[in-house]
């Protein structure tokens, strides 16, 4: 004799979706009511949960319709989560193996795991229901989105990072992206576990932290700049003072002495904006040991570079570009932002002196990200900055199971960097400027 299955919590009544969608409706609704705006603010999850679960006895009752244990508690925790969540998102919000979450229109919504992008089955009711999502994000954070100000960049409380666009701007209705960011942050074992770089790229890495060598980090969006920026932050001393600046805050640093600084966007008046040039400016008076800025996009690369140059080494940024080579000329763009009476040739040597490694990342077609190049800044030559590769990843293609083939190689290139750890007591191995490790096929 079979075993009689046992009903999924996720499962829909047979009556339909619509039907299942009227009814989460109508409990919301008399909920709304019946609890003032205060009493929604200052009660729990499972405060309310009870009252829930009575009316839902009732309109299930009344309904006719016949429902399960199991989709009863189903129909109750989608109504907590529209209430005190993200309604539809909530599951996805809780998958651990979701780093991004996509919104484009109600009907569509896709995460991306393991580097790919899938499209999922949740779906909003209607336009309507993203934007009573998105206001409830905003509001909580001090935050508006409206005709006068359709794109917002907030931040919930796990960190992770809202992006949401609005009518007229969407031509599809509200739209948003979730970057999200793990409980458990990814530590170096990690990042050689996933063949991010080898295990060579990353003791030189740690010794150019604890040389307090300036580091820029390089790459496009989704590159893995923040974690990598995140894991080289563990090799700071920790009697080092810190102060980090960002226009939304997603770095994890592990140390104690550490002030974190985000800048703030103008009110409805369109006053009171405070940009991350304003907070790099300030920093500079809060005697820091090192600025760590998540990501230069605009003048406050100036001050950066000047602070660089001033007695804050081993400051660390990181910014968007294609190649190490178009990292600077990205820098030079901003700083030139800042002030257009800088002459081009001393904004490159302002550059070259300031930073002394550009580390590239990529995220390849498999979706694993990679240290494409460790570089060397050694001055300006013809007005280019001189870059010499240190280490580099070569990339052959992709195998049978669609995995990245290539290679991570040494140059075989000593940098000139090397006397300045030896003075700060980090003695490299010679071996790892010759190694080379192969990935994908075998792996």
């Amino acid at each position: 004799m079979g075993t009689r299955p046992i009903p999924r919590p996720a499962a829909r009544p047979t009556a339909g979706v619509e039907r299942w969608n009227s009814l989460r409706t109508q409990l919301h609704g008399k909920l709304v009511s019946a609890l003032t705006p205060e009493q929604l603010k200052n009660l729990s999850k499972d405060g309310v949960r009870d009252q829930i679960a009575t009316v839902t006895d009732r309109l299930v009752h009344d309904s006719g319709l016949p429902m399960t244990t199991a989709e009863k508690d189903r129909l109750i925790e989608e109504v907590l989560d529209e209430v005190f969540g993200l309604g539809p998102l909530e599951p996805l919000m809780n998958d651990a193996t979701v780093s991004d979450i996509m919104v484009n229109g109600f009907d569509s919504v896709y995460v991306e795991r393991a580097g790919q992008l899938v499209e999922t089955s949740v779906r909003f009711k209607d336009q309507a229901h993203v934007r009573m999502t998105i206001d409830r994000i905003v509001s909580n954070i001090g935050r508006r989105i409206d005709d006068s100000s359709p794109i917002v960049d907030a931040r919930l409380p796990d960190g992770s990072r809202v992006c949401a666009v609005i009518p007229p701007l969407s031509l599809i209705g509200p739209v948003m992206s979730i970057r999200r960011f793990g409980k458990k942050l990814l530590g170096p074992e990690d990042l050689l576990r996933n063949h991010t770089l080898t295990p060579g790229m990353l003791q030189f890495l740690e010794a150019c932290c604890r040389a307090r060598l300036n580091l820029i980090i390089s790459g496009g969006s989704g590159s893995g700049k923040t974690t990598l920026l995140n894991n080289l932050s563990r090799y700071i001393p920790d009697e080092e003072r810190i102060v980090t600046i960002e226009d939304v805050a997603e770095l994890q640093i592990q140390q104690e002495h550490i002030v974190r600084l985000e800048s703030r966007p103008t009110n409805i008046e369109g006053a009171g904006g405070i940009g991350q040039r304003e907070l790099v400016i300030n920093a500079l008076r809060m005697r820091p040991d090192r600025i760590l800025i998540g990501e230069c996009r605009g003048g406050e690369a100036l001050d950066m570079m000047q602070a660089m140059n001033t007695g804050h080494d081993g400051s660390m940024t990181t910014c968007h570009a294609n190649t190490a080579r178009d990292a600077f000329s990205r820098l030079e763009t901003m700083v030139m932002m800042a002030s257009s009476a800088i002459p081009d040739r001393v904004i490159r040597q302002m550059l070259a002196s300031a930073v002394q490694i550009v580390v590239q990342v990529l995220r390849l077609i498999d979706g694993s990200r990679k240290i494409l190049s460790i570089s060397e800044v050694t001055g300006v030559e013809e007005d280019f900055v001189e870059l010499k590769d240190i280490f580099v990843f070569e990339r052959e293609g992709i195998d049978a199971r669609g995995k990245a083939i290539g290679q991570f190689k040494a140059t075989g290139y000593r940098p000139l960097c090397l006397d300045r750890m030896r003075a700060y007591g980090q003695h490299l191995d010679d071996k790892i400027f010759e190694e080379t490790l192969r990935v994908g096929e075998a792996h």
